[in-house]
């Protein structure tokens, strides 16, 4: 027997002793039953969208389960351990409940286990049937409910819930029960839907586990498969993803103990677009890509990323910094060449390391099972809070008061040219971690391209995308004669020097902008007390400069001040809801945008309106740029208005798996990205291009099929 079979046996010996303990918890005060209760980290409740029961029809139920934030149930396969919501029905003569039906679950890491399960909240929906020979009148449906919740440690919990409904003896039309029949329909639609009949999906077994092919008649970036039964797959292992032309190729691992292949590969698939499909997989063979498509597929990606690269240089967030750059490429014009040429390469060296160590953190991740993309860092309110004091502190000596660098400088001579070169490299290091907020033009659909394929071909893209970024200086350094066109140094270039902290504090300004809409009030004041300690230490590099014990108590006011930054925003800050957000937005807005999701998209659909998704985030300047230039004009909003657009804003300023998936699912993998849906379900998205104007919105909306009649209910 294997470790994770063993381990598989004693969780359940241990939930089975303790569900043994546990008393009803909705019978252990009262002995009048009720259709919710309320136990440890959750609220059960019995949901019946219909107010009445005919005899020879059927109606829906549901358990509906609320968890408190962390917290999960588990999936009919719960994966490594764990088990999944029970009911058992008293029900009376002649009604009958079917099978509880389970939604597309979600993949829940816990150390080296993977579950699958449920957060936030569920629904599972049932089907009664009614009889003809029941007996009219009030009738009681008993339901036993027991689950297992769990977060660090589980709880095993049951209720005792009940409903009674009304059966009339002459069928009539049932009316909505109101709160019930909008949290039935909302949570329905995450239900796997069958396999449509146009879908082939085949496997093939390998030598260390399955390929699952999926053709669905369009290109997916990625999916994920949930097995049906334990002890066929290994959970934790990631599931690599290959483009098809039609459809998507996942390489699953076996688990471990598997000894032969099962006849059918039985499971949930959830597609990048949100949209899941219950699977029978047969064997079968595999379809290969042809190899001249994905040469071509390379050579287009790496071409955009590099484009993309040299256009990031003019984006407001990366161009000071390549300005600093220029500005020491004059003032060192009457160096050797070769000296010149080789802090050319040691910039482009910074820059294309910065670029595999991030790609490198983002693949770890991934495989892992996090769901991320560009510009993941900017994520963390942690990361934000120390990028805005890096720059802040760089404004400071650009602006003078003190200079970076002069303690090791006076050691002496010899490290004065190593720090040189030093102060090359991270110069290209500072501008990949300014550059991660950008999406310049071209760039989007190379990264979404980039991090969809293997990881050589990701290394491939992003490695001439930080070639792009590089370009412009090395090109100055490799050309001596475009140096000479170059100013001579002199007292302007100090002046100017100091003007370049303006721009600098302004992205500072922008970053706490950030941050307080992302943690509030409280996490602006631990960023001005780090100001504040960082303000003291460049004061006192002022003041003593080149000094051992000043420069030792610079380095404890640093760390200090960090220490603080990072114990003030985890102990004393929470996440701002992205209701709130959405709110403010409106306000600030003409046009009413509503909180993105794929059941909202689909819903507006359904009643016949064209839909807009505006997949942006705080920390983005380049979609708060398209807000204001394009988005929020009243142009634009009157166009919006009079094609009856519903306004999505998928807000990705926190990390949200949903967003990440589907922008995966249009080839991206950060924002800015704009998707327009036509009233016709059946029509796929039309993505905008990153930089918008006004009549790039109009001209796509001009576009839109007329309106049906349909499209004048809001649903």
């Amino acid at each position: 027997m294997s470790v994770m079979r063993i381990f598989r046996c004693i969780v359940a010996a241990i939930f089975a002793l303790a569900g043994s303990s546990v008393a009803f918890a909705a019978t252990s005060s009262t002995s009048k039953l009720s259709s919710s209760a309320d136990a440890a980290h959750v609220h059960v409740q019995l949901v019946m969208p219909q107010s009445i029961l005919n005899r020879g029809e059927s109606a829906d139920i549901g358990l509906y389960f609320k968890l408190e934030p962390g917290w999960h149930v588990y999936w009919k396969n719960a994966g490594d351990s764990g088990e999944p919501p029970r009911i058992r029905w008293t029900l009376p003569d002649g009604i009958t409940a079917g099978e509880i039906q389970f939604p597309a679950p979600k993949r829940l890491p816990l150390g080296p286990l993977m579950d699958f399960g449920y957060e936030d909240e569920v629904l599972f929906p049932m089907t009664l049937t009614v009889a003809n020979t029941v007996k009219p009148g009030p009738a009681v449906l008993d339901a036993k409910v027991s689950w297992l919740v769990c977060r660090e440690v589980c709880i095993p919990e049951k209720a005792e819930l009940a409903l009674t409904e009304s059966i009339p003896v002459q069928p009539i039309r049932p009316t909505a029960s109101g709160a019930d029949e909008d949290l039935y329909k909302r949570l329905l639609s995450r239900l796997p839907e069958p396999t449509p009949a146009n879908a082939k999906v085949v496997f093939q077994p390998t030598a260390d586990g399955f390929r699952l092919a999926w053709q669905g008649g369009q290109r997916e970036a990625s999916a994920q498969f949930f097995p049906a039964e334990q002890n066929i797959l290994n959970n934790p292992a990631p599931q690599a993803a290959t483009p098809l032309a039609n459809g998507v190729v996942l390489d699953l691992k076996k688990d471990p103990n598997l000894s032969a292949a099962p006849a059918q590969l039985k499971g949930i698939l959830e597609l990048a677009d949100g949209h899941a499909y219950e699977i029978a997989a047969v064997p079968g063979t595999i379809p290969a890509a042809a190899p001249g498509a994905n040469a071509s597929g390379l050579v287009k990606a790496a071409g955009l990323a590099f484009l993309g690269g040299i256009i990031l240089n003019l984006m407001p967030c990366v161009f000071p910094v390549l300005f600093l750059k220029g500005l020491s490429l004059v003032n060192s014009h009457r160096q050797e060449r070769a000296h010149q040429r080789t802090h050319g390469l040691v910039y482009t060296a910074g820059i294309v390391v910065s670029f595999w160590l991030l790609v490198g953190a983002l693949l770890a991740l991934r495989a892992a099972g996090a769901t991320l993309g560009w510009g993941f860092q900017f994520q963390s309110p942690i990361f934000v809070a120390l990028m805005a004091g890096l720059l802040f502190f760089l404004g400071l000596s650009l602006a003078g008061q003190f200079e970076i660098g002069l303690t090791l400088t006076s050691a002496g001579g010899s490290l004065a040219q190593k720090q040189g070169y030093a102060g090359s490299f991270f110069t290209g290091v500072l501008a990949v971690v300014v550059a991660t907020p950008c999406t310049a033009p071209f760039m989007g659909a190379a990264v979404g391209y980039a991090l969809a394929q293997s990881a050589v071909v990701t290394f491939a893209i992003f490695t001439a995308l930080a070639l792009g970024l590089a370009a412009p200086y090395l090109l100055l350094t490799l050309q001596p004669a475009w140096t000479r066109l170059l100013p001579k140094p002199g007292a302007w270039m100090e002046i100017l020097k100091q003007a370049t902290a303006v721009p600098i504090f302004g992205f500072v300004i922008w970053l706490t902008w950030v941050l307080a809409s992302t943690r509030g009030a409280f996490a602006v004041l631990v960023l001005l007390s780090l100001f504040l300690l960082l303000a003291i230490a460049g004061w006192i590099l002022g003041r003593w400069p080149a000094k051992r014990v000043p420069s030792f108590a610079v380095g404890v006011v640093i760390v200090t001040a960090i220490g603080i930054c990072i114990y003030g925003l985890q102990k004393f800050t929470a996440p701002v809801s992205t209701e709130e957000n959405s709110t403010a937005s409106a306000t600030n807005s003409g046009a009413q945008w509503e909180p993105w999701s794929q059941a909202a998209v689909d819903k507006y659909r359904a009643a016949g309106r064209p839909v807009f998704v505006d997949f942006t985030a705080s920390w983005c300047l380049s979609c708060q740029v398209n807000e204001r230039v394009a988005l929020r004009t009243p142009q634009v909003e009157a166009a919006f208005k009079k094609a009856n657009v519903a306004l999505l804003k998928a807000d990705w300023t926190e990390r949200d798996d949903a967003i990440a998936q589907a922008l995966a699912g249009f080839g991206r993998s950060g924002v800015p990205a704009y998707a327009l849906y036509t009233s016709n379900s059946s029509d796929g998205p039309t993505l905008l291009p990153e930089a918008l104007t006004p009549g790039i919105v109009v001209d796509a909306l001009n576009k839109l099929p007329a309106a049906t009649a349909a499209s004048t209910a809001t649903p």
